[in-house]
């Protein structure tokens, strides 16, 4: 590779807006253990090691099996005409299925596609039937790897990543679980298009930008005195409760208050629902109408939090940009509840916790965002905003096309005055 110093033992593939995968993999890792590419991120850290299910940001992972000296694909295609047939020969036996993603290197499909059944073809010797996944594109999409199996004995997907000169050989050892996902987010009880839909990807993401480094043996464990997991994530603008959801299932115990009642009934019934779905589910759930703006969350039920994870009040909805002077009305509205809420919550902080908050910001026609006042103003409040290695804090917005009303993400801690 293009540094000797970095010795990678992962690679992985990440999402729509790598920026957010790359903060959380800091944030869980550290920034000495990844290494940002081009079309992906090393990690310096085992595969079996990332726990997968937890990553929000991130695609495929998988274990570098080599790096070759090469980026044009005549060398690359040799290389895997020599050893792919080597390799299956010590594979499981029986029916065999094949894939193969390719990021950077210039090969056009049918190419890729001619290449393939060459390996195909060169495996006839070792008189096992091999089933190669066509390719819609370059790379298989995670419902390719996932509904094919890709991941399981049996069956491999091939990545092929460019790295300067260099190229990665990767096999992947975990993909998104596409079911998993939709189904936390379509099958749940109560949800409510009003307050938004937060995905349960990007809550991920913000649970864990808010948690960091955390000990696992320390997750698991219970503090007597509070009747609790050590470890307890806090929501206080929970609305149906994804977010709580998502710290669940990661091992946390979780506290959420929201001010309006529907929305606390909306989240029981939700994490109702999620402890049937998984049962292994065992963390404490703590739940409460409050509003953010002026209560104190201090012992309510005997639970005390470890970090603030949460998305605030967003304001009103939006299908299209609005004119100038509504826009300023509706920012002053929004920056106004959530200033309230932060001056409220700095007094109940202890030093140093960390919180990661999705804040709104307005994106308009060109591109270019809006963000709140009080951005510039978080100092005073008693709080710091935390940077990252890899990643600008400024990239930390997940928005879709088309879509007016975003999430800026930040992350803080109390300041020790």
């Amino acid at each position: 590779m293009a540094t000797h110093d970095f010795t990678a033992q992962t690679l992985v593939i990440l999402g729509r807006q790598p920026a957010l995968g790359l903060a959380e993999l800091e944030s869980l890792y550290g920034a000495s253990n990844l290494r940002p590419i081009e079309h992906g991120a090393l990690l310096r850290v085992p595969t079996e090691e990332v726990d997968f299910r937890r990553l929000g940001g991130t695609i495929k992972t998988a274990r570098v099996l080599a790096v070759l000296p090469h980026n044009d694909w005549a060398s690359v295609s040799k290389y895997l005409k020599a050893e792919v047939p080597k390799h299956l020969a010590t594979a499981v036996p029986g029916k065999f299925r094949l894939g193969l993603s390719v990021y950077g290197l210039d090969v056009t499909l049918p190419r890729l596609h001619m290449d393939l059944m060459a390996i195909k073809k060169s495996t006839k010797g070792l008189g096992r039937s091999i089933r190669v996944v066509p390719n819609k594109e370059l790379a298989l999409s995670s419902a390719q790897v996932f509904h094919n199996k890709l991941t399981r004995l049996g069956a491999w997907e091939l990545l092929l990543v460019k790295n300067g000169k260099s190229t990665i050989l990767a096999q992947t050892m975990f993909v998104q679980d596409i079911e998993a996902y939709a189904a936390r987010d379509q099958a749940r009880p109560r949800r409510d298009a009003k307050v938004g839909m937060l995905p349960p990807k990007l809550a991920q993401i913000i649970v864990n930008l808010a948690m960091g480094q955390v000990n696992p043996e320390r997750i698991n464990r219970w503090d007597k005195a509070e009747g609790t997991k050590m470890y307890v994530v806090f929501d206080p603008f929970c609305g149906t409760g994804v977010i709580l959801q998502e710290a669940l299932l990661m091992n946390y115990s979780v506290y959420g208050t929201d001010i309006d009642p529907r929305m606390i009934e909306y989240t029981e019934k939700n994490l109702q629902w999620l402890v049937k779905k998984y049962p292994s589910v065992e963390g404490r759930v703590a739940l409460e109408v409050a509003d953010a703006t002026k209560h104190s969350w201090a012992g309510y039920a005997g639970v005390r939090f470890s970090r603030i994870a949460s998305e605030v009040y967003l304001g009103r909805p939006l299908g299209a940009f609005p004119p100038e002077d509504k826009l300023k009305e509706i920012v002053s509205d929004t920056n106004t509840v959530i200033k309230k809420f932060l001056i409220n919550l700095a007094t109940q902080l202890q030093d140093e916790r960390t919180i990661c908050l999705a804040l709104p910001a307005w994106r308009k026609p060109d591109g270019r965002f809006v963000h709140l006042p009080l951005m510039t103003k978080l100092t005073d409040m008693g709080y710091n905003i935390r940077k990252f290695k890899h990643v600008s804090s400024e990239d930390l917005i997940y928005y879709r096309e088309n879509q007016v009303v975003c999430r800026e993400l930040v992350v803080l801690t109390k300041r020790s005055l």
